[in-house]
């Protein structure tokens, strides 16, 4: 395994790491989730990535009973939530300081921790003043109940901001976000954060490599039987996926995986391997719902090295949307 700062922090992430969205409760229990944590820090991974939303907080309590089960010393991993959707109530949502601080306890108690390695703004909230959300997450930096905090799928402009609330009242600032990052969607990472990297340190802990599983090939002749897509609650992701622009890019995806033949990987292990070769890149969250299919993505690693210039080149060639650098005056 690679370890790499979260951003200018001292925090080492493995570069490859574990997320629970839409496979903890709604493919696996306790146990099968259990088995996969293991199998994971087994081979390295440090970081097991979750949210109050995910399964509507069942997620959490399961990593939390596997995370009891395996015995785990708490200075050998780091886990995280975040927060934004946590219930249906106007006091159940957003970054109100209320809402945060419910969040936090909540996430506290379902994954059996005393304290959140990173605690995550899961989206931008219009109806709080950032500097509420702020001075809520200093709050809980200096109660010992969060570590790190950072934000999800926010604005160059917003994390700014943030960043500069908190520099003048003295409180820590957002450290990461974690934004969708692949093949298919790179603006952010590549061109809209440029400026935050090297100005706030700022780390990315990319979700979604596969694209929804596009780029594993999976659904090159149809959506499969047992996949997310076939999951009454992610009918949106099958809509998309059957939208010319889906099909579109599964037709890509089968370009793509004739590269990773020719490499002796599998397309999901290229598709991986590639967002690694971006420095800025923390780590990778990987979803898995078996212990195949974990092992595979892993091994991601060892083709990273073999993502030359040449492979580099044509693999722009095939997908054809590297965000154009700043202009000069």
């Amino acid at each position: 395994m690679q370890y790499r700062r979260l951003g200018r922090s001292g925090l080492q992430l493995s570069a490859l790491s574990l997320g629970s969205w839409v496979t903890f409760k709604n493919q696996l229990d306790t146990r099968a989730a259990s088995d996969l944590m293991k199998q994971a820090f087994d081979a390295g991974v440090n970081f097991f990535d979750n949210a109050e939303q995910y399964a509507g907080g069942e997620s959490e309590r399961i990593m939390g009973e596997a995370l009891r089960a395996l015995g785990l010393r708490r200075d050998s991993f780091t886990v995280s939530s975040k927060v934004f959707w946590g219930g249906v109530l106007p006091t159940q949502r957003g970054l109100s300081r209320k809402h945060i601080r419910d969040a936090a306890d909540a996430a506290l108690a379902r994954l059996q921790v005393d304290y959140l390695d990173l605690f995550f703004c899961h989206r931008p909230d219009l109806d709080t003043p950032i500097e509420e959300t702020v001075r809520a997450m200093g709050d809980l930096v200096r109660q010992g109940k969060v570590l790190y905090w950072g934000t999800s799928e926010w604005e160059a402009d917003q994390i700014a901001e943030a960043a500069g609330i908190a520099r003048a009242l003295g409180i820590d600032p957002p450290t990461m976000e974690q934004p969708q990052y692949n093949l298919f969607v790179r603006h952010k990472v590549e061109r809209e954060f440029v400026r935050l990297y090297d100005a706030l340190g700022l780390g990315t802990t990319i979700w979604s490599p596969l694209a929804s599983g596009i780029l594993s090939g999976k659904y090159a002749n149809g959506v499969p039987s047992g996949s997310r897509m076939t999951l009454p609650e992610y009918a949106w992701l099958r809509e998309r996926l059957e939208s010319p622009s889906g099909r579109a890019q599964v037709g890509q995806a089968g370009a793509l995986a004739r590269i990773a033949a020719e490499l002796g990987a599998t397309p999901s292990q290229l598709a991986i391997a590639w967002c690694l070769r971006n420095p800025r890149v923390s780590t990778v969250i990987l979803g898995a719902s078996s212990s195949a299919q974990l092992a595979e993505n892993l091994a991601a690693l060892a083709v990273l090295p073999r993502l030359c210039s040449e492979i580099l080149e044509r693999i722009e060639g095939i997908v054809g949307n590297a965000p154009t650098s700043a202009e000069r005056f």
